[in-house]
C-alpha cells in the first residue's frame, strides 16, 4: 500500500553522526516517500533536526530561514582547522587574564548585525564545489564574509578556560565561526567542544524524537502537520470553488478571499477544513494571491 505520510517530524539528533545519516533511518522505514532536512547539524553537535516528509519536502526553505537556538561550549587558548575537535588541536600561548568582565565586552560585539566569514570545513559552494571537499584536499580558499544576526548572546558558566553560551541566530550562521572569532577577539583563540542546537523556530528540544526509536508503526504518529512548517505566516482560508485554481498555480483575486492578508506578504493558502494547500505571494499592484508552493493533491 502506497504510503501518504506527510508533514513534519522533529527529531534529536545524536552525537556521532550526519544529519544525512539520522535522515536515513527516519526514510527506511518510509520506502518511496521522499524526505529532506533542514539546518545540518555537525557529527560532532546534538540537538534538533527538523526532517520534512512528503510533500512537506517543499517547505524546506522557510523551516531553514527560522531562527536557531544553541548551547554551546568553547575553550579558550587553542585552535584547530575546523574550530572544533574534528581536527587536530593545537595550544595558543597568550599574555594576561581573561576574567568575566573581559569575556563580557567580548561577548557584546558579537551582537546584533556581524560580518562573519564561514569555516573552510562548511558546505559553503565555491567553483562548484563544497568549500568541506576542498580542505580535505588541502586546499585553502577565499570564502566571503556574509552577514549574519546573532539575537542573544549570553555566558551562562565561566570556568576559564571554558565557557558555555547561550546563542539564538538568524539563518546561515555557523557557530563554530562565532566561537573562532571570539577567541581571536580575546587573543587566545577557542575551539568548540561542545554543541547542542535547543530549537528551530518553535520546534523545541523537549519535543524531539530520538531517530533510533521510530518504528513503522510509531513514526506516522508523531510526525506534526505541514502547516507547522510555515507556522509564522498570515492564514488565508479559500472557498472550496477555487481550489482548482490554486492546484493548477492559477492567481486568486483577494477579494474572493477575504481581507486576511498583507500587501506584499507571503501568505498559507488553507481550504475550508484548514489544511494547508499552499504557500502564495500577495501581488500588491494587482491584489492578487500567486500560489508559489502548492501542497494541495492533484
Amino acid at each position: 500500500m502506497k504510503h501518504t505520510v506527510s508533514g513534519v517530524l522533529v527529531l534529536n539528533k545524536p552525537v556521532g553522526i550526519s544529519s544525512r545519516q539520522a535522515l536515513d533511518r527516519v526514510a527506511g522505514l518510509l520506502p518511496g516517500v521522499k524526505s529532506g532536512h533542514a539546518g545540518t547539524l555537525d557529527p560532532m553537535a546534538s540537538g534538533v533536526l527538523v526532517a520534512c516528509i512528503g510533500k512537506a519536502t517543499r517547505l524546506i526553505p522557510f523551516v531553514q530561514r527560522m531562527r536557531k537556538e544553541y548551547h554551546a561550549t568553547l575553550r579558550l587558548g587553542q585552535r584547530s582547522s575546523t574550530h572544533d575537535l574534528e581536527a587536530p588541536v593545537e595550544e595558543v600561548p597568550f599574555a594576561g587574564a581573561i576574567d568575566a568582565a573581559k569575556l563580557e565586552a567580548c561577548l557584546a560585539r558579537f551582537r546584533g548585525a556581524i560580518a562573519q566569514v564561514p569555516p573552510q570545513h562548511s558546505a559553503v559552494h565555491v567553483a562548484g564545489q563544497r568549500a568541506y571537499e576542498l580542505a580535505r584536499q588541502g586546499k585553502q580558499v577565499e570564502l566571503k564574509p556574509r552577514t549574519v544576526q546573532i539575537e542573544r548572546l549570553n555566558c551562562t558558566r565561566f570556568e576559564f578556560p571554558f565557557v558555555d553560551l547561550e546563542i539564538e541566530c538568524g539563518s546561515g550562521t555557523y557557530v563554530r565561526s562565532l566561537v573562532r572569532d571570539i577567541g581571536e577577539e580575546l587573543g587566545c583563540g577557542a575551539v568548540m567542544t561542545q554543541l547542542v542546537r535547543t530549537a528551530i523556530g518553535a520546534f523545541r528540544l523537549q519535543d524531539a524524537i530520538d531517530p533510533d526509536s521510530l518504528t513503522k508503526q510509531s513514526l506516522p504518529q508523531v510526525v506534526r502537520p505541514a502547516h507547522e512548517a510555515v507556522r509564522e505566516l498570515p492564514i488565508v482560508r479559500v472557498p472550496s470553488e477555487l481550489i482548482d485554481d490554486v492546484r493548477h498555480g492559477r492567481r486568486i483575486d483577494v477579494t474572493t478571499v477575504g481581507s486576511e492578508t498583507r500587501p506584499a506578504a507571503e501568505c498559507v493558502l488553507v481550504d475550508d477544513a484548514g489544511q494547508l494547500i499552499a504557500v502564495a505571494e500577495l501581488d500588491a499592484a494587482s491584489r492578487t494571491l500567486h500560489p508559489r508552493v502548492v501542497l494541495v493533491a492533484d
